[in-house]
């Protein structure tokens, strides 16, 4: 009876022993809450931008309703109809601009990333870790110092007011580049494309058939890096053009504000605005939710086993 009772103890001062070991979780109300809170701090904008885009541009201004709230009239449809018949229509040119620079420059970006990223991480070279390193010191100048030596260039090759002043610099992308670089060091194993050369397979066909596949993840997240940093671009667009009908819709909203901060007391035109602003994002969101299956699909492609 008393080893029966010294071993019921023994146990039940182990069971004690593991429970005082055992991690508490901790609450996690404070996590939320900051969550929320960024959530609304993000949200909140596009909100606003939803909620005028509705209004009429005296509504705009009258103060009878709420800056985040519908007003008595929905005009977002009225408001879409005025900014497609501005101008004899310039905003569907506007945005026909932007898609062709957004597009060209983002597949020529994710290309030209691909092909150096594969380079820089499969071959050894002379040179190799100085090149990469002037990629890496690339990264760190800010767009805006390259564009007066870009106009430059554009002007010596007069190429300013034509398409490819936008879409040359836009294909060189050095954080494309490192993105790769690193992406192929990790994702694609030195012993697959040994095993592929002893195989007969030359470098074109490993390159498109092995490696390109284990890649698509990092290829699918520059192009749309790629293609959202070209249609947001202002400034390049802005120093490089003259003419109008060559306008993003960046440069061209710019252009349509400054217009309506002149006219009659700044409040004809900002409806306008406020409208070509809200569908000027929607290409962006349409397409991250297009390529976000192929990104989450490309996460587990290719796969050692």
């Amino acid at each position: 009876m008393t080893a029966t009772l010294d071993t019921v103890a023994t146990v039940t001062g182990s069971a004690s022993a593991r429970a005082r070991f055992i991690p508490r979780r901790r609450p996690r109300v404070v996590t939320h809450v900051v969550l929320v809170a960024f959530m609304v701090y993000f949200a909140l904008p596009f909100w606003w931008l939803i909620v005028a885009s509705t209004k009429s541009q005296q509504a705009l201004f009258d103060g009878k309703s709420s800056p985040l709230w519908f007003g008595s009239h929905f005009d977002l449809f009225a408001n879409i109809a005025a900014l497609f018949t501005y101008s004899g229509g310039i905003y569907w040119r506007w945005l026909g601009n932007s898609f062709a620079y957004a597009l060209a420059g983002g597949i020529g970006a994710t290309v030209l990333a691909v092909l150096a990223g594969y380079g820089f991480s499969m071959y050894g070279f002379r040179g190799r870790q100085a090149f990469f390193a002037i990629v890496l010191g690339s990264v760190m100048v800010p767009a805006t110092v390259l564009a007066i030596p870009l106009f430059v260039m554009m002007s010596s090759a007069h190429l300013t007011n034509t398409p490819w002043a936008v879409i040359l610099p836009s294909m060189l992308n050095p954080f494309a580049v490192y993105l790769m670089k690193v992406y192929t060091d990790d994702a694609i194993p030195a012993e697959m494309i040994d095993a592929a050369r002893m195989d007969g397979a030359g470098e074109i066909r490993i390159f498109a058939q092995v490696a390109v596949p284990l890649m698509r993840p990092a290829v699918i997240t520059v192009l749309l890096l790629g293609i959202v940093g070209t249609w947001n671009n202002f400034f390049l667009p802005l120093v490089m053009f003259s003419n109008p009908n060559l306008y993003p819709i960046t440069v061209g909203l710019g252009a349509l504000q400054a217009q309506a901060q002149v006219n009659t007391g700044g409040q004809s035109l900002w409806n306008l605005v406020i409208t070509g602003a809200l569908i000027s994002i929607v290409p962006l969101i349409v397409s991250f939710l297009t390529l976000q299956k192929y990104w989450q699909g490309g996460l587990s492609l290719g796969s050692v086993k």
